[in-house]
């Protein structure tokens, strides 16, 4: 069954031309359905270093090839985002939350559908080895709550923060079937601030103790949260309205509950960050009969 993107946005179709600000594109000068229509696997998240890696790597796995094996930014024309897209089938972003909007939009005029989007990188952990894989069942904010709290014209608005449930037990199924790594599907906090949000002890201001900092994280643990990052909750609340498939997959690089500082070797953290490439480029290369 063909599963199109679901905009919540009436005054949108009013709008003959849409230009995507962040993006360089415009409805008017590009002709989606042509360019996009084919997308099925959206990957973001990282910086456009780290994208133009994966581009090529999952290139290499699907056995697509750009000419002369370089992979033009389609939104080179912005500084604000990097845009790859790699064979008939995938699309892989430099991420900001801000992005998502354009992006949602993007694919309704692309008239996509059955879009899988995945969200990945890599942040702290709570309990767990460094270096390992953690799928999101909730997206949680700093209160153990699976919600997105945001001010929409004064009002507070709560969306749900759920994410697809077959596709994280998709996802763990293939991570059984690479068996490189620890890989638990847990539920991510959603902090808005990197230090005290995350009750670090290393930010310039932090006026609690470490027990009452080690108290919130196990009480963090003990409520199923597994790791911690910034920007799960909006979009799992983003994808919900829009009724496309997303999954948040992170590596740990620290276990919180031993301190704050990375510790271990740039060798061993390069090795790191290229787990949760490696799992979702087995998921796609699966999903397509590739494997």
């Amino acid at each position: 069954r063909e599963n199109f993107i679901h905009l919540c946005n009436p005054h949108l179709e009013k709008m003959n031309f849409f230009f995507f600000y962040h993006f360089a594109l415009g409805t008017g000068t590009h002709f989606f359905f042509f360019l996009f229509g084919d997308v099925k696997f959206v990957c973001v998240g990282g910086s456009p270093f780290f994208f133009f890696f994966f581009t090529a790597y999952i290139a290499e796995e699907l056995v697509f090839f750009f000419f002369g094996g370089n992979y033009p930014n389609i939104c080179a024309g912005f500084f604000f985002f990097s845009m790859y897209k790699v064979g008939p089938h995938g699309f892989f972003f430099f991420f900001i939350s801000i992005m998502l909007h354009e992006l949602i939009i993007f694919f309704f005029f692309a008239k996509c559908s059955n879009i899988t989007i995945i969200r990945f990188f890599f942040f702290c952990g709570i309990g767990l080895e460094p270096g390992s894989v953690v799928i999101t069942r909730q997206s949680v904010d700093a209160t153990f709550k699976p919600q997105f709290e945001q001010v929409i014209l004064g009002k507070t608005v709560i969306r749900s923060t759920n994410l697809d449930e077959q596709l994280a037990k998709e996802l763990m199924q293939c991570s059984k079937e690479i068996n490189q790594f620890n890989t638990v599907i847990g539920n991510t906090m959603c902090t808005l601030d990197f230090y005290e949000g995350q009750g670090r002890l290393d930010g310039a201001i932090c006026l609690y103790n470490e027990e009452e900092k080690l108290q919130y994280l196990k009480e963090a643990y003990d409520s199923g949260v597994r790791n911690i990052e910034m920007e799960s909750s909006v979009f799992a609340a983003m994808c919900n309205l829009s009724g496309v498939k997303g999954a948040v997959v992170c590596v740990t690089l620290l276990n919180r509950l031993e301190g704050d500082q990375i510790s271990s070797s740039h060798d061993v953290l390069v090795e790191y960050q290229q787990r949760p490439q490696k799992l979702v480029g087995y998921f796609i290369k699966k999903s397509l009969g590739k494997v």
